[in-house]
């Protein structure tokens, strides 16, 4: 990064706390739509979903093993895919070792894809992932919650996705949705968020908004071109 801007330690300290300043009012910003976010309607859920797991069929209310909050993050992976999505995977990589944690707080995070249980499961094996991973490929979970199209919605360039009508190409499209089991173990759906809303599960992408290069993504043909599978870096 050529010709950036030397200083001074102490001329470094005012402009580091000016934008302190400026982080502060971001977080107290942050944790007033936080706020809001929880205090958002819910719709109960009526459909019986049920997944295919390597522990057997599991229905949705199984997933939530005991919790009452359940976060889903839909995993792009078509059926006729031979490997998950490599953004997805970046994501995912994210995953492992937080399981325990978020258990603690009475939330439980999942993975559900299209495709089948064989295929995410040997990819599974292949990336060293431990969390959970079920197939909603004998179900309408992955359509029901915006992020499967159909070939017709396709060809025509137009499908519903992040409660827009957009263009998109692509058979399956990212997204995160939340659910919360009461105790006489009605479901309802909390929350979902898509595109950029997913980034706040991607630490990964956090820290690179850290460094001085940023996500360096603005010259690349779209944002996420330099991702690969963590084993073909």
């Amino acid at each position: 990064m050529p010709n950036h801007r030397v200083v001074s330690r102490d001329e470094w300290l005012i402009a580091r706390r000016a934008h302190l300043a400026k982080e502060k009012a971001f977080t107290e910003a942050r944790d007033a739509l936080s706020r809001e976010r929880r205090e958002l309607p819910w719709v109960k859920v009526d459909t019986t979903y049920v997944f295919d797991s390597p522990s057997g069929r599991e229905s949705l209310a199984d997933l939530f093993a005991g919790k009452h909050q359940l976060i889903v993050y839909h995993y792009m992976f078509d059926p006729a895919w031979q490997d998950g999505c490599k953004s997805c995977s970046f994501w995912a990589d994210n995953f492992n070792g937080i399981s325990l944690h978020l258990a603690a707080r009475d939330v439980r995070l999942i993975t559900i894809s299209k495709a089948p249980l064989a295929k995410l499961e040997a990819f599974k094996r292949r990336m060293g992932w431990t969390f959970k991973w079920v197939s909603s490929f004998g179900n309408t979970f992955n359509r029901d919650y915006g992020v499967s199209f159909t070939s017709e919605e396709r060809e025509r360039g137009e499908i519903q996705y992040n409660y827009t009508t957009r263009k998109y190409f692509a058979s399956e499209a990212p997204g995160i949705s939340v659910f919360y089991r009461d105790d006489d173990g009605t479901i309802f759906h909390t929350y979902s968020c898509y595109s950029r809303g997913l980034d706040m599960l991607n630490g990964a992408y956090h820290y690179l908004d850290l460094v001085p290069q940023g996500r360096d993504e603005a010259s690349l043909s779209y944002p996420m071109a330099w991702v690969r599978l963590h084993d073909q870096y």
